[in-house]
């Protein structure tokens, strides 16, 4: 009998296509929104696991104790070393390290003297390795505003109020004067690159970013980072999957008590940042369901209606002997296969649009002009494995459901008022 139906279905257009093809559209738009909330969600994220948190961070245990005073005496060393075991042990991610510093900027006039100083804090990372994408990561190139990205060594970029507020332009040289990971004083001249906006008030007023082998040198760092960022490679944040490495990771190194030994911890084990993963996922939740109830409720009232609209053709099938629970049974396989395909070719659509704008994003940095480091520049989707089965309770359960409810008057009414509606 189904595939009877199916073959009725497939033969006549006016009872399969145009429901179909609504059905479809709804699923579509409900995968697609769906992405696209997760992606708009997971910005602020995104953003704060580039520039600071990393979706997986390495610290020694004596560093995460006082994080919040950046204690490069407490720092980890044999980086490189600790990068192939990291490697090793989870090559599903990419590792990078960092170094956060403060400091004294002296710019000097032609004679030599200070001409300005002011107090910044300072981040190194891999300019010029070739290996690493810190830079393309961190969206340096859009954000400069003067002068051009690190090529060179001895080269780094500034904030731009603070180089105005010092009165340097690009090419012109400055000291750092800061504290050595062994506690004594050091200065090391750089020449400005270039300035760029961050986009927050702390660091616009006073930031420095430099190559991490410059940094190294002059904080007496060799082969030493404050931490080690790591990403996923898929390239956004699964806490789940996050909190697991952090997890097996930090076990393995559980019998040792060495205060300088390596710790993990997932982003959301850093600071406010689990409120507000947490945060993230309930409303991406609320805001998803709003819009699925709604798709709902569309195409239960069109299956609803399709079921209304063949009553005449109910009184026919009753007048010729066919029994109300079979006329009844048939409308409901028939939703059912509306339902399936419709929802099949409309996830299909949905989550091509949505890898789309996943992949190639939309571009509004000339809706931002002047746009800052920590504003995103690209609005991206970000397909999920929710994706992949949300459009059946809009396609699938609603239009069946919607057929039900208008399968119900067929029990309701007699034949005779059935068969009326036909001639109507």
């Amino acid at each position: 009998m189904i595939q009877f139906l199916i073959k009725g279905l497939m033969r006549d257009s006016s009872r399969s296509r145009l429901p179909i093809i609504v059905v479809s559209i709804g699923v579509m738009l409900t995968v697609f929104i769906h992405a696209y909330i997760t992606g708009f969600m997971g910005d602020t994220v995104e953003l704060n696991a580039r520039f600071t948190h990393g979706h997986l961070k390495v610290i020694t245990r004596a560093y995460a104790e006082n994080i919040s005073q950046i204690p490069n005496d407490l720092a980890l060393v044999n980086v490189n070393d600790l990068l192939i075991d990291l490697k090793k042990q989870i090559p599903d991610i990419t590792w990078s390290p960092r170094i956060q510093f403060g400091g004294l900027i002296d710019v000097p006039d032609d004679k030599g003297e200070t001409r300005s100083q002011g107090p910044a804090i300072g981040l190194g990372i891999d300019f010029l390795s070739g290996t690493s994408r810190e830079a393309e990561r961190m969206n340096i190139q859009k954000s400069l505003i003067r002068g051009r990205i690190i090529q060179n060594p001895g080269e780094a970029l500034l904030s731009e109020e603070f180089s105005q507020k010092l009165k340097i332009d690009p090419g012109e040289n400055f000291t750092l004067i800061g504290s050595t990971m062994n506690g004594s004083m050091s200065m090391y001249n750089f020449k400005l690159a270039g300035t760029l906006s961050f986009g927050t008030e702390a660091f616009d007023r006073g930031a420095i970013i430099a190559d991490i082998e410059d940094v190294r040198y002059a904080l007496d760092m060799s082969d030493a980072a404050g931490e080690l960022i790591g990403f996923l490679k898929d390239g956004f944040y699964d806490d789940e999957k996050a909190i697991k490495i952090a997890q097996k990771y930090n076990a393995s190194q559980s019998n040792n008590e060495d205060e300088f030994a390596p710790i993990m911890k997932s982003l959301s084990q850093q600071g406010n940042m689990g409120q507000y993963v947490g945060f993230m996922k309930i409303w991406t939740t609320y805001i998803s369901m709003v819009f699925v109830i709604a798709m709902a409720l569309v195409l239960w009232n069109a299956g609803l209606l399709g079921g209304l609209r063949r009553y005449g053709e109910f009184g026919l099938r009753l007048a010729m002997g066919e029994e109300k629970k079979h006329v009844y049974g048939t409308l409901i396989y028939e939703s059912v296969f509306i339902g399936i395909t419709g929802t099949i070719l409309g996830t299909a659509f949905g989550l091509f649009f949505a890898w789309l704008l996943q992949k190639y994003g939309i571009d509004i940095s000339g809706m931002m002009k002047g746009a800052a480091l920590m504003f995103p520049k690209t609005i991206k989707a970000r397909i999920t494995s929710v994706d992949y089965y949300i459009g059946f309770i809009p396609g699938l359960i609603s239009t069946v459901i919607g057929a039900t409810l208008a399968g119900i008057g067929i029990f309701k009414r007699k034949t005779s008022q059935l068969f009326r509606e036909l001639e109507v």
